[in-house]
């Protein structure tokens, strides 16, 4: 059997009322005979656990609510001792639409005008081409945050610092499965910033998403602004640790068996 090079990580936390039709979603996936598929169930106290397993897709279970960012550097350490030469995370509650993985992976092998493919590539919600996505006035405060903390540090635009969507070749998911290189908790403009910074490369494409049908966000209600200021409290570690530390100098430029 041909080994296939894409895992597709997807965290999952109480989305027993979502994941059933993304898996289902996923079933018809052009690129699935390059692609696995994995659920990170971050201790679900709903129907996460038994649907999943109903569906015979492999899964991993946290013992206890661990968050996002640990589920998804628990999907980063299964890739890189499965072998995978691509990751894309998507969330399990139905908002990123399955037609943008094959998108991502054909931009991830995609060669730059300098000879070099992506390291990470965003799938974005708001540029030309993504189509409307609604947000609340508290999380527009947030994203406009981000941008500007983003633009400030790097120099660079992106137009969604916050998208869960995304694409990661093996040397960017090696990095990220390290101990102290990854956000437990919120890793969205911190980390777009970090690998920014130590030179890992970046881009940015327009996605199709979808607002949640079901269940409850992690950002919902007045929780934006906690969770703005704790990211920016990451984005200050950040700095010191490239700026000041001089930590992992450049380290996107080297190849990933030296990382």
């Amino acid at each position: 059997m041909k080994k296939k090079d894409v895992l597709i990580i997807i965290p999952a936390y109480n989305e027993g009322n979502n994941i059933r039709r993304t898996l289902t979603q996923l079933e018809n996936l052009e690129m699935k005979e390059n692609a696995d598929i994995l659920v990170i169930n971050d201790a679900s106290t709903d129907s996460t656990n038994w649907i999943v397993k109903e569906m015979h897709y492999p899964m991993i279970s946290q013992l206890f609510n661990m968050g996002y960012g640990c589920a998804l550097q628990t999907g980063y350490k299964y890739a890189v001792r499965r072998g995978y030469q691509y990751v894309i995370q998507m969330d399990g509650d139905g908002q990123h639409d399955v037609c943008n993985i094959p998108v991502i992976y054909e931009k991830l092998k995609e060669k730059g005008p300098d000879g070099q493919c992506p390291d990470i590539v965003l799938g974005a919600r708001f540029m030309e081409g993504s189509g409307d996505f609604p947000v609340s006035m508290a999380k527009k405060i947030v994203y406009s945050m981000f941008r500007f903390l983003i633009r400030r540090t790097t120099g660079n635009r992106i137009a969604d610092p916050t998208t869960g969507l995304q694409g990661l070749s093996r040397k960017a998911f090696l990095y990220y499965s390290k101990y102290n290189h990854f956000d437990d908790k919120y890793p969205d403009a911190n980390m777009i910033i970090l690998m920014m910074l130590v030179k890992f490369r970046v881009v940015e494409i327009p996605a199709v998403m979808h607002t949640r049908l079901e269940g409850k966000s992690m950002h919902s209600g007045l929780k934006p602004f906690w969770y703005m200021l704790r990211v920016m409290y990451s984005v200050l570690i950040v700095l010191f640790r490239v700026k000041v530390l001089k930590m992992d100098a450049e380290v996107g430029l080297r190849s990933a068996d030296k990382i």
